[in-house]
């Protein structure tokens, strides 16, 4: 395969197709002449096209097995590649996780050749022993916004004396871990950045009692656009990064994006992370989360980074995938 396989993209608003997307305009705007197509059009294209398509298993069916027949179907018709998110692993639960270990394996035997966006990644497939024929870690983007900052002029909203978790709620994303930092460390109020993954809102509504158990009120935004999701999330006084199901997190890096430090409890992925864009994470052991984001919320210029650039950007990430493709030949 010489040239870039045609790119295949979801619709909507999760994290995943929205991802998928942004990597589609940017590879095409590097090699000007690579397609990008809604996934749904794919039985269209000619006979032996290659993709390229992003699979999460909630992304393309309701079920796992649904999920990676569907996957399976496509890659019997054409050459395709693949990146993988939300790689299965012991939070899924006794029931899912055999599912999911199930309906990845399938995918990552049908396809032609695999990403992740980790080394962490790499871990989790080899845990549950998927062993794709060929793999690559290329990890999620971050550009630093422009004007982002402490005290800039077109960033002049206070901090607003609250801890914050960005992205949509599910369990395992870190909220109660979060909320009960919150409430040791002195801070009265907490914001949920995003509404509640499909399916949990009244995971979400549980959560929000059990943090006003703790005296810790917590505000949910909300849906809200890229402008408004950015605004909110300069004003937050402590990112707080603490998830117990983690694969790879376009909220962490969406943090950093926006010039945040944020508190980060310490896991694999966390640490390779902080490896990767050195400065850009508060990291903390999970037994020392309320003491650093009582410090955070005591140091607000420690909640910011002050990068302009750092490792991994978009287009750092398409040029990555242009030279896979090209290796893959």
């Amino acid at each position: 395969m010489n040239a870039a396989p045609v790119v295949a993209v979801h619709a909507g608003t999760h994290g995943v197709a929205v991802y998928g997307r942004q990597l589609g305009a940017a590879v095409a705007a590097r090699q000007p002449g690579v397609q990008t197509i809604d996934v749904s059009d794919e039985p269209a294209l000619p006979a032996g096209s290659p993709v390229h398509v992003q699979f999460t298993d909630r992304l393309w069916a309701d079920s796992p097995e649904s999920a990676a027949a569907r996957f399976t179907a496509l890659a019997a018709r054409r050459p395709v590649t693949v990146t993988l998110h939300d790689m299965p692993q012991p939070s899924d639960g006794p029931r899912n996780l055999p599912r999911r270990r199930a309906a990845y394996a399938a995918v990552a035997s049908a396809a032609r050749a695999v990403a992740v966006n980790s080394e962490h990644e790499l871990a989790l497939l080899g845990a549950s022993d998927i062993r794709p024929r060929s793999v690559v870690s290329i990890p999620l983007p971050v550009d630093i916004a422009a004007g982002t900052g402490p005290g800039r002029l077109d960033d002049p909203e206070p901090l607003d004396n609250t801890a914050g978790v960005l992205g949509f709620f599910y369990p395992g994303k870190g909220h109660d871990e979060a909320a009960q930092a919150a409430a040791q460390a002195g801070l009265t109020r907490m914001t949920v950045l995003g509404r509640a993954s499909d399916g949990h809102a009244a995971d979400l509504e549980a959560f929000v009692r059990r943090a006003e158990a703790l005296g810790v009120a917590v505000e949910v935004t909300g849906w809200l656009d890229d402008a408004d999701l950015a605004r909110r999330g300069r004003t937050v006084s402590v990112p707080v990064v603490a998830h117990r199901h983690v694969s790879a997190s376009g909220s962490l890096a969406t943090w950093v994006g926006w010039g945040r430090r944020p508190v980060a409890e310490r896991n694999r992925y966390v640490d390779e992370m902080a490896r990767l864009r050195p400065g850009t994470l508060h990291v903390t052991d999970p037994a020392d989360l309320a003491t650093a984001v009582r410090r955070a919320a005591g140091d607000p210029a420690s909640t910011w980074h002050g990068l302009h650039r750092v490792p991994f950007s978009l287009t750092e990430v398409a040029d990555a995938y242009l030279s896979w493709w090209r290796e893959l030949g």
